[in-house]
């Protein structure tokens, strides 16, 4: 009996290369139907977005766990001793708001710019000087609370609440320090004019977020201290 051999089918590769930019198979998940991948790519979150929703994530995380400490602390110990928080925070609590407000002027004076409407009010830099100049102050004036502690013989080993005060007013400190640090950047940025907004929007977020995490604090020591 006689043997028949099919021939296998033959596949034309364009057409596969065609399929996968129809959208309809193929690679339709990757490649939008009309074949331009920039239009995919702009509903795509810019990196640093992503990034500062994780910084803020951690940070948050991390107080959560020295508030928990603090409760904890003070629940269980017969050495708790309460003082009078300086009364230079909140001179500092009104420097870091009035930051806020300058830096979102300033965030503002950009967009207009990127979408070629002319600025009111002054350049954009100089509303991030001012935010800069404000956030040093806060610094600043952080170290001058402790000063005043220091002086009041309150160290950081005195009493697990004066630790506890430390600890927490110096953590925020640094953070703050590495959004001034983030202001540079984007100082340098835009003197250079290749500032993304994705990149100032970021870090007006960071910074408003160390506002508001700095309100809470300040609740936090008042109530527990």
């Amino acid at each position: 009996m006689a043997t028949t051999i099919h021939q296998p089918p033959q596949i034309d590769p364009q057409s596969l290369l065609d399929q996968g930019r129809s959208g309809n198979g193929g690679w339709r998940n990757l490649v939008p139907a009309d074949g331009d991948l920039r239009v995919a790519l702009d509903h795509s979150p810019p990196p640093s977005s992503t990034a500062i929703y994780v910084v803020l994530f951690a940070i948050t995380m991390m107080f959560a766990a020295f508030t928990s400490a603090l409760i904890v602390r003070k629940g269980s110990s017969l050495d708790w001793q309460t003082f009078t928080l300086p009364s230079i925070l909140y001179f500092n609590t009104l420097l870091l708001l009035a930051s806020s407000v300058t830096l979102e002027v300033s965030r503002r004076r950009v967009a207009a710019l990127m979408g070629g409407l002319k600025s009111q009010g002054g350049s954009p830099a100089r509303w991030l000087y001012i935010t800069l100049f404000l956030g040093l102050l806060f610094v600043g004036g952080q170290y001058v609370a402790w000063s005043q502690l220091r002086a009041e013989g309150l160290y950081l080993a005195t009493n697990p609440s004066s630790s506890f005060f430390y600890l927490m007013t110096a953590t925020h400190a640094l953070h703050v320090l590495g959004g001034l640090g983030g202001l540079i950047y984007v100082i340098r940025k835009l003197s250079k004019s290749a500032l993304l907004r994705s990149q100032l929007v970021a870090t007006a977020r960071y910074w408003h977020f160390m506002g508001i995490l700095w309100l809470y604090l300040l609740l936090l020591l008042w109530m527990k201290l």
